[in-house]
């Protein structure tokens, strides 16, 4: 939060619409890539240069353009500029820490999504965000790095699957949204998986690297809630808006995944309650710990208390004491005190304490 706060001040006083890249450095070139297609037809590549793919705006056929690297805020531009999006809207694509949010400017919708997928280098899960520009037969994604969820929607374009290639960009934006929440699920499943395993070993010991687990957990789950949460609203304006750029058949999938996102609130609130619990479940495991090495403690000392009191009676320095000119006292008094412990120990053992 403090970088992003950090990163948000580079653009204080800057005229509305300027382009300035608030995220995670990047380098490297931005990457173009196109997919486009009709029922009959579908062509792939990588663009050398934005200049390719500005044709698709008057296109006959349905285009997808991604591209990869919001850092190039001068491609950005250019990629605005032809396509008529407006420059708030541009500086909203490079800017990454965006609430999910979608807006229609009757032209076009701007959609903002957070992408959930797990990191394998890292080994923990990654939030990109991912705008989308759904026009009149075209869409265009802008995302932070490589990778993503989009493979499956890939082969289908490819191979002629479902109804990707019969419906129109609208259906398309849906899919790409859909492949967006339902990766959630398999990120949820993981999560499940983790709590799941994280209680078992909080009841057999609980211990400081359970803590760090458990904390990890919920920064996960508060990362995944914040982006799931505004998605309700997203859809819901989606269906109710009215754009002449959503068919009447788009609706009732946009109202599925709609029920989608729903599904994967309650999953994480479900798992919120989960790691509060687990953490509760933990700060009992440790008193009770503590609880356990006080009592070996106190019924320690309490044995040696009466212990401890005769040998201070014998350790006086008193002139007559009858007992120190016995031949047998100091074996009778050591006799006398492993007897004290033997009675204070089944004492202690007939009362449960030990």
């Amino acid at each position: 939060m403090a970088k992003l706060m950090k990163n948000l001040s580079m653009q204080a006083g800057k005229a509305p619409g300027t382009l300035v890249h608030i995220g995670e450095p990047k380098t490297g070139k931005a990457e173009i890539e196109l997919f486009e297609y009709s029922q009959e037809s579908f062509e792939q590549k990588k663009a050398g240069s934005v200049e390719e793919v500005f044709f698709c705006k008057d296109s006959e056929n349905i285009s997808w353009i991604n591209v990869t690297g919001v850092h190039d805020v001068d491609l950005i531009g250019r990629i605005g500029a032809h396509f008529g999006i407006h420059p708030l809207v541009l500086e909203d694509i490079v800017n990454t820490g965006q609430r999910p949010k979608s807006e229609d400017f009757g032209d076009y919708i701007y959609i903002v999504l957070k992408m959930v997928y797990r990191d394998e280098k890292k080994n923990g899960i990654v939030i990109e965000q991912v705008s989308l520009i759904v026009g009149k037969g075209y869409v265009i994604s802008f995302q932070e790095i490589k990778g993503d969820v989009f493979d499956p929607i890939r082969s289908r374009i490819k191979e002629g699957k479902g109804f990707v290639r019969k419906k129109g960009a609208d259906y398309l934006a849906y899919t790409l949204m859909d492949a967006v929440i339902d990766n959630y699920f398999i990120i949820l499943e993981e999560i499940g998986d983790s709590t799941e395993k994280i209680e078992e070993k909080l009841v057999e010991n609980p211990s400081s690297r359970l803590l760090k687990a458990i904390h990890a957990l919920k920064r996960n789950l508060i990362l995944i809630r914040k982006a799931i949460w505004p998605l309700r609203e997203i859809l819901s304006g989606l269906q109710r808006g009215g754009s002449d750029l959503i068919e009447e058949g788009t609706m009732v999938y946009l109202a599925d995944i709609y029920d989608h996102a729903v599904q994967v609130l309650e999953t994480v609130e479900a798992y919120r309650d989960m790691a509060s619990g687990m953490l509760d479940v933990y700060m009992s495991g440790i008193s009770n710990k503590m609880n356990e090495v006080m009592k070996f403690l106190t019924v320690f000392a309490t044995i040696f208390i009466p212990l401890t009191f005769v040998a201070g009676i014998y350790g006086m320095n008193f002139k007559y004491m009858p007992e120190l000119e016995w031949h047998w006292g100091y074996f009778g008094v050591l006799g006398f005190m492993v007897m004290v412990v033997l009675v204070m120990l089944l004492f202690f053992k007939k009362k449960k304490w030990l």
